[in-house]
């Protein structure tokens, strides 16, 4: 068994080693430049990175000419929400977003970013369970609305918001949808046509693939988005967004998709069931947990829960053998109260006792029991 436990994969997920197999050639062998189609090596190069648009797009029911690599979620969503507010296209339409007060921060700080620019954000609250209220959409869509953006999985929590809904509700008011998909992609089943999605992001890292890659999805047709491009040099990925492509990483995020795609159905009741199991030795062996987020919609992988008088910081530093997470990665180190918590009406001493498990591909029965051991063993200690 490998210490410390690892169960903090919507943090990120290790490279699965059939990911980075295919990965291998294309460090050193070939090396080509997929922008130099003029000899074998960057042909080679700009193949391996179609097959991988094509990969990415059958995982979300895509075209492959709507797929454009980025260096990660986090660029993507700059990319969507400065991208649609810069264009011209839609200048006439109103400075309008709505989105939720739980959105990653990427998503959050980009909006405050915009709103310093003039823009009119509307955040949305979540009940208890952290999902919006529809009508509490429908009403906040004005004519002015030109976006609405809605992760798919909290990335804390990961409470599942009713996205085909919304979809629908948006293109019935005429007002384009963004969907951060970065937990959800590769774990739960995503149809942008079904959906009404019109711009989605996603990353390589958080399903076996390798960091520092990601994917924007811009729809073509009905109706055609028109994503204005915030990097400049070159032209590439149809000028949308310009740097040479990280071939390497490019092909290991096809073949991860491509893994978790064929894979899916599987994996997901696999680890569910690790989960729902990882559930029930905790509430047996530690008294005053409660789960924070929907217990019906949530990702099959993802539990968050409370444990009452603790501190998880504390107890996260008596525990060296379990790697979890206290709250988001990309929060935790400010070291303040979870917002996501704090915003479906969690007291101070729930947030401050808040753990999030997130189980994986290579998450074992063994580990799960192992690790409610030594979480019971650190909480009868503290206490």
């Amino acid at each position: 068994m490998n210490t410390p436990i690892y169960l903090d994969y919507n943090a990120t997920t290790p490279l699965d080693p059939r990911v980075f197999e295919t990965m291998k050639p294309y460090f050193i062998e070939k090396f080509g430049n997929a922008a130099s189609r003029n000899h074998s090596l960057g042909c080679e190069a700009a193949q391996a990175v179609e097959l991988a648009r094509q990969q990415v797009a059958k995982l979300i029911e895509a075209d492959p000419r709507e797929i454009f690599f980025t260096s990660g979620a986090t660029e993507a969503v700059n990319l969507a929400l400065k991208g649609i507010a810069e264009s011209p296209y839609y200048a006439h339409n109103g400075r309008h977003i709505v989105t939720v007060c739980t959105e990653h921060k990427a998503v959050l700080d980009t909006c405050e970013w915009l709103e310093r620019k003039g823009w009119s954000i509307t955040y949305l609250p979540v009940n208890a369970d952290g999902l919006i209220d529809l009508q509490q959409l429908k009403a906040a869509i004005t004519q002015q609305t030109v976006l609405v953006a809605v992760m798919h999985a909290n990335n804390e929590t990961g409470v599942i918001q009713p996205i085909e809904k919304i979809g629908r509700l948006c293109k019935q008011h005429g007002a384009l949808l963004f969907s951060d998909t970065t937990q959800s992609a590769g774990k739960e089943r995503i149809d942008v046509e079904a959906f009404d999605i019109d711009l989605l992001a996603m990353s390589a890292h958080k399903m076996y693939g390798p960091k520092g890659v990601g994917v924007l999805y811009v729809r073509r047709r009905k109706p055609r988005v028109r994503c204005e491009a915030i990097i400049h040099g070159g032209g590439h990925e149809r000028g949308l967004r310009s740097g040479t492509l990280n071939v390497p990483g490019i092909v290991g995020m096809g073949a991860a998709v491509e893994l978790c795609r064929l894979n899916m159905s599987n994996e997901q009741k696999r680890i569910r069931r690790l989960r729902d199991k990882l559930q029930r030795q905790l509430y047996s062996h530690i008294h005053g947990i409660t789960i924070n987020g929907s217990t019906m919609q949530r990702l099959a992988n993802t539990l968050n829960v409370s444990i009452e008088g603790m501190d998880s910081e504390v107890l996260m530093r008596d525990i060296t053998s379990v790697a979890v997470s206290s709250s988001s990665a990309c929060t935790s180190a400010t070291l303040q109260p979870s917002y996501v918590l704090g915003a479906m009406g969690r007291s101070d001493e729930q947030m401050a006792g808040s753990i999030r498990f997130s189980l994986g591909r290579f998450t074992t029965d063994e580990e799960v029991a192992l690790a409610t051991d030594i979480f019971a063993t650190a909480v009868s200690t503290l206490r």
